[in-house]
């Protein structure tokens, strides 16, 4: 889409208005499945289980909260129908032309730590494989470098290598790879979960780990409350919304190429509570039937994987485990800062070198490693930065702006979204209070609850919200005022 009298330092073919809109409710639907299916989504859901104690409780949380992740998200995948552009255009109109670079280099380097956290579960399923091998272990415990083995390293470098080629065509190839990517993790997900229920002896679904055994596995967590407490699935509930935190912002990259709301609303139906709860239930009866084959709780697919007797299972598994972090990879990690990063340079960075940008980033960060340790603090740490921009966004979208937007305006230096020399002092305001509460003084002070760093993420929407409303609310007065 063409816009007059466009500023070329905010516009370019890769930032304009989606024109083709060709991806119907299997490409959304996929869009999540590729998110959730991965050795990540996994590992999240087998941990959140142990902090449920039961499988009803268990479900009731993941339903709970899938629930609520399919209402935020949709709030934003409207938005992107409705404009057709990506995040951090769409953040324009809040933060103000140059201000909304910002929010979109926060979304960036969150994007970038995700992409090196699955890139390493991804090459850790073929460590796990190739390992099996005794030669191949031996180097593995015997050669080192950059803090890891060295065939870790070499296996993060393929994988990471190989995610590059996805997006060499843009994104019409990621919709493509993601239509296949995503149904080939279920087919593998059900034959796991089929291959420990039959030699675990049948299906059960009443947990068999011990309290003692749960409370071992929970206690570093920082999940106020014992595994099944109310507490404990509060808890629950809110790590596994917090985990989506990044998506919240940018889902509008993929809806904006999206026909139509309605085609947008059933492809959401199916991919997040339908899709998150059926997801979160294999993963729970696997968990179960790991623990009374193995008689200890396997969190990790590679790990489950590497205990098979049969190397074409073992084989099979590791491949699709990868191939679907790759998945995500491409569709949470890659396309979001590749617009991010594009934004900020839109005359010297296109999709393609923004995506690069990310992809070099998480390579340097893969020495220090710093998403291994527990995955409810890892997703609490990364995800509650997130909480503040969506809170502003929002807020400004709906409740002041009534979901209308001058979309051309979004792509000119003179237009209403300039505010004061390009930034909207309002929302920064507003941000910069948001992220002290959710993420600042929970995370490098003893000021807050311990329990508060597990809903950061809701403080700081809320937090952020209420002050950008009322400043701007204030702001309008005081503009009337003048003019009266």
């Amino acid at each position: 889409m063409n816009i007059p009298n466009a500023s070329p330092s905010l516009y370019n073919e890769d930032l304009a208005p989606a024109t083709v809109r060709n991806w119907g409710p299997f490409s959304i639907f996929n869009v999540w499945t590729s998110d959730v299916h991965s050795l990540w989504g996994y590992y999240l859901a087998a941990s959140l289980f142990l902090f449920c104690g039961g499988f009803v409780n268990f479900l009731l949380a993941i339903g709970i909260g899938s629930l609520i992740i399919f209402a935020l998200m949709h709030l934003v995948g409207i938005a992107g129908v409705r404009t057709g552009v990506p995040f951090p255009v769409l953040a324009r109109a809040s933060f103000g032309i140059w201000g909304a670079n910002l929010p979109a280099l926060v979304r960036a380097i969150v994007a970038c730590f995700w992409y090196g956290a699955q890139t390493a579960a991804a090459s850790g399923a073929i460590v796990a494989l190739l390992t099996r091998n005794e030669s191949m272990l031996f180097f593995h415990q015997n050669s080192h470098m950059l803090g890891h083995s060295t065939l870790e390293v070499i296996c993060y470098v393929v994988v990471w290598a190989l995610q590059l080629l996805i997006i060499q065509r843009g994104m019409e190839t990621v919709r493509r790879f993601q239509d296949w990517a995503g149904p080939a993790v279920w087919i593998m997900m059900l034959l796991l979960a089929i291959y420990l229920t039959i030699k675990a002896g049948g299906l059960s679904l009443s947990s068999d780990i011990p309290m003692d055994v749960l409370l071992e596995k929970t206690k570093d967590a920082g999940v106020p409350g014992a595994p099944g407490s109310l507490s404990a699935l509060f808890a629950v509930a809110a790590i596994w919304v917090t985990y989506f935190s990044a998506l919240y912002l940018n889902f509008c990259d993929f809806s904006r190429y999206c026909p139509s709301e309605r085609a947008l609303t059933k492809g959401n139906i199916w991919g997040l509570p339908v899709n998150l709860i059926l997801f979160s239930l294999v993963a729970g009866i696997t968990t179960i039937a790991a623990f009374n084959v193995y008689n200890e709780v396997l969190l990790h697919p590679d790990q489950i994987s590497a205990k098979f007797d049969s190397w074409f299972l073992a084989l099979l598994a590791a491949l699709t485990f990868a191939v679907a972090t790759l998945g995500i990879n491409v569709v949470a990690n890659f396309v979001s800062p590749a617009f991010d990063f594009a934004n900020v340079f839109p005359r010297q960075i296109d999709f393609k070198k923004g995506g690069y940008i990310a992809a070099l980033i998480a390579l340097a960060l893969y020495p220090f490693a710093p998403w291994e340790g527990g995955a409810a603090h890892f997703v609490g740490m990364v995800g509650n930065t997130m909480g503040p921009i969506f809170g502003v966004m929002m807020v400004d979208y709906y409740l002041i702006r009534k979901g209308r937007l001058d979309v051309e305006a979004l792509y000119r230096e003179d237009g209403e979204y300039r505010f004061g020399n390009g930034w909207n002092t309002n929302a920064l305001v507003a941000f910069a209070v948001g992220i002290l509460f959710s993420s600042i003084l929970p995370g490098f002070t003893d000021i807050m609850p311990s329990w508060w760093g597990i809903y950061g993420w809701f403080f700081g929407v809320a937090i952020s919200g209420v002050i950008y409303y009322v400043l701007r609310g204030a702001a309008a007065r005081s503009g009337a005022l003048a003019k009266a």
